[in-house]
């Protein structure tokens, strides 16, 4: 059995747990939505340095998420669209059939829905950045009031820069 570990952190759209390995995180969810999310994990501060990562995440530092080593269970074609996920910048946003396209199956965009909301690490692959065809906010497993604010927090923080 591999071990893991969890941490607790306070972010301004409620507490989010989250869980690690030894060498990458596994899961990330908000308290409120997965309270089992750490079951089985052994509660350590700042597992492998990303809870100040997250901290400087909310803070207004949008790449401290970038390079965050993931290792999130799942089939070969959700593997596929979280890779995908990953690749959009802070600040922007795609639709489903764009990440479809960009992983090669433009049909897809249901299955790339469903890919997304399985996703078992939400922020550091970022799925509150996939909005439907019509711009639309659509589903999101922190809740909708999360998703709007990480999206307007990253456009906030991007506009500061320039």
């Amino acid at each position: 059995m591999t071990e893991t570990y969890y941490d607790l952190i306070d972010s301004p759209i409620g507490t989010v747990v989250i869980v690690c390995g030894r060498d990458a995180m596994q899961s990330l969810y908000f308290l409120d939505r997965k309270p089992d999310a750490a079951n089985g994990a052994t509660r350590v501060q700042d597992p492998l340095g990303y809870s100040a990562r997250l901290k400087a995440y909310f803070d207004g530092d949008l790449s401290a998420l970038e390079d965050i080593a993931v290792d999130p269970a799942g089939t070969p074609f959700q593997q596929l669209v979280w890779k995908a996920l990953r690749t959009i910048p802070a600040g922007r946003t795609e639709s489903y059939g764009h990440i479809a396209a960009h992983i090669g199956r433009p049909t897809a965009c249901r299955a790339v829905g469903l890919a997304n909301g399985q996703n078992p690490i939400s922020l550091v692959i970022p799925c509150h950045r996939v909005i439907g065809t019509n711009g639309k906010l659509t589903g999101y497993g922190g809740g909708l009031h999360r998703k709007e604010w990480l999206l307007q927090h990253e456009r906030a923080q991007q506009s500061m820069k320039l």
